[in-house]
C-alpha cells in the first residue's frame, strides 16, 4: 500500500522572515523571557528596541557602543573649556577661614 501525500492546506501558518530581516523590536514580555537571545542579537545585529504598549521605551546597545557614545570621562573637556575662558587672569585660589564650632568647650 502506498501512501499519498496529504493535500496542503491553504493556511500554512505565519510566514516567518529570516532572522536578519526581522524588526529589532521586542515587546517587554518577550525581552524579559528571552533576554539571552536579546543580548546575543545586540552583539550580532546591533541595537534592539524594547517596546511597552507598542511604543519604544528603551534601546539595548552593546557596552562598547555605550562607552563610545558616553565619551571619555577624564575631565579633559572641562580642562579645555576652562582654558578657553577669556578670564585667564582670574584667580581660583580660595581663602580658608576658620569657622566657629558651637557646643564645644575647650579647657
Amino acid at each position: 500500500m502506498t501512501r499519498t501525500a496529504k493535500p496542503q492546506s491553504r493556511r500554512e501558518g505565519p510566514v516567518r522572515r529570516p532572522r536578519a530581516q526581522r524588526a529589532a523590536r521586542w515587546p517587554l514580555q518577550d525581552a524579559k523571557a528571552r533576554f539571552s537571545e536579546l543580548v546575543r542579537r545586540v552583539h550580532d545585529e546591533g541595537p534592539q528596541h524594547v517596546t511597552v504598549y507598542g511604543r519604544d521605551e528603551v534601546v539595548v546597545i552593546a557596552a562598547d557602543e555605550f562607552r563610545r557614545l558616553r565619551g571619555d570621562l577624564t575631565g579633559a573637556a572641562l580642562v579645555d573649556a576652562m582654558q578657553a575662558l577669556p578670564y585667564r587672569a582670574l584667580s581660583l585660589d580660595r581663602k580658608r577661614a576658620r569657622l566657629p564650632v558651637r557646643g564645644v568647650v575647650l579647657p
